[in-house]
């Protein structure tokens, strides 16, 4: 095998974090080789499987002065000339951008309104090589990952098996989903700090783009941003039933004159929960309410429940709402 000289490596890719040299195995180098490392490269001597010495930008001149264990290989046969086998593992130290994260399949959240809503999420991160030698020892060696393509789903789950913790620390509901996006980046950059860490790599920057529930919740929180002017959430209950009372009445009974009972029915306590908000909205009385129509309604109620058009939690506290006034 020929003697090695110069030493140096240019990526033309931008994507490699590690290269070998040679990279087919080991390589002949003797005394005076030139290493060249370029800026934002680290340079690491492997002899056995070990780890020697590292070198930072700059040109080096191989001696038994900087690699000591050249000491040991040189006698008097060779007259101080001594070839020696070795890799030369270029550790790239920019910072690698654009790097994708999410969720495979998608993860339960409990929420504080919904019970439970499964959500997607997405977005990027970057990364920089903060310690070549750590890096090598516990990304290389153990892993054989070289590329940020190998490396990306690696630390993806990392990233992804802690959001739902950070999740559950600093949102209560979906509802409010958008206005934490800040607090959820800086909460998963902090959990996932220490392990980054303990393989040598710093993670610089991590962000969401975006944390997506089911459609039908999605539906549920276009409604809640429609109440905004009414503020509350029991004005958002009655508008919701309301709405979801005339969507029951729509598919109620089989024939022509049966919905049109169901649909006047439907229309007729949207119409008498539509005028309650107004009143109240107003400083108002809430509209006085038969027993007759409490109980109707309260039958209704049963059955959009039973439908799945509210929840139990939903029924519960319109039913007591509407007992309230007999």
């Amino acid at each position: 095998m020929a003697l090695i000289d110069v030493i140096q490596f240019f990526d033309e890719t931008g994507k490699t974090m590690v290269h070998r040299e040679p990279q087919d195995g080991s390589a002949s180098y003797r005394l005076g080789t030139q290493l060249i490392v370029q800026d934002s490269q680290a340079a690491v001597f492997y002899k056995d499987g070990k780890a020697l010495d590292a070198f930072q930008a700059g040109r080096h001149t191989l001696t038994t002065e900087n690699i000591p264990f050249l000491t040991k290989l040189i006698g008097l046969p060779f007259g101080g000339t001594s070839p020696f086998q070795s890799q030369i593992y270029f550790i790239s130290l920019k910072k690698f951008i654009d790097l994708k994260w999410g969720t495979k399949s998608p993860i339960n959240f409990k929420d504080s309104e919904l019970t439970y809503v499964q959500l997607r999420a997405s977005g990027k991160f970057s990364i920089r090589i903060k310690d070549p030698r750590q890096f090598m020892m516990e990304i290389v060696s153990t892993q054989g990952l070289y590329t940020t393509n190998d490396i990306e789903d690696y630390l993806r789950d990392a990233i992804v098996s802690r959001l739902n913790g950070v999740l559950g620390k600093n949102l209560k509901t979906v509802f409010e989903l958008g206005q934490y996006y800040a607090q959820i980046e800086t909460g998963v950059k902090a959990e996932v700090a220490d392990f980054f860490n303990s393989m040598g790599i710093e993670l610089t920057d991590l962000i969401i783009v975006g944390i997506v529930p089911p459609e039908e919740v999605q539906e549920k929180i276009n409604e809640r941003s429609s109440m905004g002017a009414v503020g509350n959430l029991d004005n958002y209950m009655k508008f919701k039933t309301a709405g979801a009372i005339e969507k029951a009445a729509e598919n109620e009974g089989g024939g022509l004159g049966a919905a049109g009972v169901g649909l006047g029915a439907g229309m007729t306590m949207a119409q008498m929960m539509g005028q309650q908000m107004s009143n109240q909205n107003q400083g108002g009385q809430p509209v006085k309410i038969s027993a007759d129509e409490i109980m109707s309604t309260i039958e209704k109620l049963g059955k959009m429940k039973t439908d799945g058009l509210i929840t139990q939690e939903e029924f519960d506290a319109k039913k007591k709402d509407l007992l309230s006034k007999l």
